[in-house]
């Protein structure tokens, strides 16, 4: 593995933590009545390639599921950023 990679999958896994621990705190500050994670935040973390740790954050804590914007854009973020992904990797690592 090269350098350019390692930084990748390194960005990569923390954004998606990120938007994974997000929609979980979120989930968690909703049920017990605290100040919440504004939706605006959801989705930039989703937008700068963790739209994969968002939307398995979303399914997995059965959070903001009822909301259809949630429901289309994380997934045809996360197939978006799939495709650039991979076309980084083909193309410049």
């Amino acid at each position: 593995m090269n350098t350019n990679q390692i930084i990748l999958l390194s960005f990569l896994s923390a954004a998606n933590l990120l938007s994974f621990v997000l929609m979980g705190h979120d989930k968690r500050c909703a049920r017990q009545g605290k100040r919440r994670v504004p939706e605006r935040t959801l989705f930039l973390c989703a937008a700068f390639f963790g739209a994969a740790g968002a939307t398995a954050g979303m399914w997995l804590f059965r959070h903001k599921t009822k909301h259809w914007y949630f429901r289309l854009f994380f997934p045809l973020m996360l197939f978006l950023q799939a495709i650039i992904v991979g076309y980084a990797l083909v193309r410049w690592l």
